[in-house]
């Protein structure tokens, strides 16, 4: 009998710098946990929680602000499996399906990564083709097909 395979709901936000779209700059930060590893920012779906509101909650606990404008959704579930090194700490859960959601930061909004419970130590805005080359290696596929996905509708 096989096991069942549990995937954490998971949101995940390509961010674009207020200065889009004359300029596509992609926010990514750097784990706390992980020097070198970059990520968008994501977290889990609470019970009870559409994938949009805890879009917004996500946002002001990683990165400080919920001010941005939402631009497009990816429109299906995508999911990854975690390394062995991070698997054993996030039990009963094998890997996250994440809705993604691309939005650009308002002219007026304060990104700032010193929140409560910090999960970054570092962020910055690069250009897409940056983005795999910074991300996590067990990532990399999700993140290409996202952002091969809103290029292709013209909004990268």
């Amino acid at each position: 009998m096989q096991k069942d395979r549990l995937y954490r709901p998971n949101v995940a936000v390509v961010i674009l710098s207020s200065a889009y779209p004359q300029k596509k700059e992609i926010f990514l930060a750097q784990r706390c946990d992980l020097k070198g590893v970059w990520q968008f920012p994501q977290g889990g779906i609470d019970d009870g929680e559409e994938p949009l509101e805890a879009m917004f909650r996500e946002l002001s606990e990683e990165i400080g602000t919920s001010e941005v404008e939402l631009i497009a959704e990816y429109p299906r579930w995508l999911s990854y499996d975690f390394p062995t090194r991070i698997a054993q700490n996030m039990t009963p859960f094998v890997g996250q399906k994440q809705r993604y959601f691309l939005v650009r930061l308002k002219d007026d909004s304060l990104v700032d990564i010193a929140t409560s419970e910090p999960e970054f130590d570092a962020f910055k805005f690069v250009q897409v083709e940056e983005v795999l080359s910074l991300g996590a290696s067990f990532k990399k596929d999700v993140y290409s097909e996202v952002i091969d996905y809103f290029m292709q509708k013209g909004y990268l």
